[in-house]
């Protein structure tokens, strides 16, 4: 309300009621200008009255909502349910033009306006999490595979004789099938075993580029936040590497902004040698819906022609969604996410372990790793040759997801590249194990459930018996298993 309409409704309402009121919705629009002025995340969360009046004044600005708007083009932001314009805030246009998922809509300011802040306050979150240097990224709407892939397809126009790229094995297929997408050889750099632990093999990695030669190489694709047994990639030595040989090196970081040692590796390696962008999926780091990645980098220029080739317009909402998530949790809420992440991290830890003692099994060791957890299953796979996958089928039917069962000597083939022991980023490794994540967001009444669950799984296995054919386990178990678990969480939550 500006100040010729504060007076009309002085001639209504007593005058120092309107001011009174005036005053209340001053506050909420220096939060707006403090915003805007310096783009940066707020310190403490918004509440939703304040995100909800900037994303209306966002949306008054593009030239759908404008009274008496007449659109006579054939993308003129019109929606057919009013539920969907409802769930956009009627931010309908999207972002950036057919050139440039970046640039400026005229059509569209406030959707313009809302990219360029989201990504404004993206890149001080990545700053805060580790990466200091890191001078500029943006909001994709794709998954972290194709947005890799967009990296690939940009560097192609710098090194057009190059057809191979490094890579340090990590068995998930999208960021195996982003270089083939790409049209380019992936070139697999099997890992080294050390100790539990699979590390880059970084001697390897310098014999091919010898026996390819440099300029026929695209570039490293390492990565950062994987499945243990398998650490993050030497990524200052990986980064060095590239440096003293001029080629490029792209990091897949999936979930890697909630590690402060996966940003930090990445700092590390832009300090010492060569990281030319890395990529971080927005549901995985934000708690948002699937459908976003943040690609950042060290050089706005290069990060600019990234942003060039995405080819047309593109969808406003992982934008709108992370923009709203950090608006409500402000620098101090998302650094209380990865507190807790952390401290979640050692709980589950300790925890496993113990249950894997209890059935004469270990939690692997895998220091450099800050997210996921392996233990082994190897007096389980010795009993019987279908146990292990049958504990996987048995954890799914009771409502336990993202645990990953890995037998041995598993065969996958991806685009004619046949890789042996699948999942366990090795041709060969020494048992069968399962995985567990403490990732962000997860509560210690999550950890508990699945350590009580996994727990009876492994009692039934370990009688012999096959539960596998068996109705999932009813509702009212779960709600008595969790309501338990929610007490002993409770409890706990002084400790950790």
């Amino acid at each position: 309300m500006n100040a010729e309409n504060v007076a009309a409704s002085e001639r209504l309402v007593d005058a120092a009621y309107v001011r009174q009121g005036w005053q209340g919705r001053r506050a909420h629009e220096l939060r707006l200008r403090t915003l805007l002025e310096q783009g940066k995340c707020p310190e403490e969360g918004w509440d939703e009255s304040t995100i909800e009046l900037l994303l209306h004044e966002l949306a008054i600005m593009d030239s759908n909502n404008f009274l008496g708007n007449c659109g006579v083009g054939e993308r003129e932001g019109r929606v057919a349910s009013q539920l969907v314009a409802r769930r956009h805030y009627r931010l309908i246009h999207g972002i950036g033009r057919s050139g440039d998922i970046s640039a400026v809509q005229p059509k569209a300011a406030g959707s313009s306006l809302l990219n360029k802040l989201t990504n404004s306050l993206v890149l001080d979150i990545i700053r805060l999490a580790g990466v200091r240097t890191a001078s500029s990224c943006f909001v994709v709407p794709m998954a972290t595979g194709m947005s890799l892939t967009l990296c690939f397809l940009t560097l192609r126009h710098k090194r057009p004789q190059a057809k191979y790229i490094l890579w340090p094995r990590i068995d998930q297929k999208s960021c195996f099938k982003s270089m083939i997408t790409a049209g380019f050889e992936p070139v697999v750099i099997e890992n080294t075993l050390e100790g539990d632990e699979l590390r880059t093999d970084l001697k390897a990695v310098e014999t091919q580029i010898q026996d390819l030669g440099a300029d026929n190489i695209l570039c490293v694709h390492s990565t950062t936040s994987c499945f243990a047994p398998r650490v993050p990639d030497r990524l200052e030595e990986l980064a060095e590497i590239c440096a003293k040989h001029d080629i490029p090196h792209v990091v897949n970081n999936a979930y890697g902004v909630q590690s402060s040692k996966c940003m930090h590796l990445i700092q590390q390696g832009a300090r010492r040698g060569r990281i030319d962008a890395f990529v971080q999926s927005l549901d995985k780091n934000f708690m948002v819906p699937v459908g976003g990645a943040v690609i950042a980098g060290f050089s706005d220029s290069f990060v600019q022609e990234i942003s060039k080739m995405y080819p047309g317009r593109a969808s406003a909402s992982p934008s709108l969604d992370v923009l709203i998530t950090l608006l409500s949790l402000g620098t101090k809420g998302y650094q209380q996410l990865l507190k807790e992440r952390k401290e979640m991290f050692y709980y589950l830890s300790s925890e496993l372990k113990k249950l894997a003692e209890a059935y004469n099994e270990r939690l692997m060791e895998t220091p450099h790793n800050p997210i996921s957890l392996a233990m082994s299953l190897r007096k389980l796979d010795e009993q019987s040759g279908t146990a292990v996958t049958q504990l996987g089928s048995m954890l799914f039917t009771r409502q336990v997801s993202g645990a990953r069962v890995v037998p041995l000597s598993s065969l996958q083939t991806l685009s004619g590249y046949t890789f042996k022991g699948f999942m366990s980023h090795t041709n060969s490794y020494h048992c069968a194990y399962l995985n567990a994540a403490s990732a962000i967001g997860m509560s210690q009444q999550d950890a508990d459930v699945f350590l009580k669950r996994l727990d009876k799984c492994l009692k039934t296995l370990a009688k012999g018996k096959n539960d596998d054919k068996n109705t999932p386990i009813a509702n009212e178990e779960i709600v008595s298993e969790t309501e338990k678990c929610s007490t002993k969480a409770a409890e706990g939550n002084a400790k950790y």
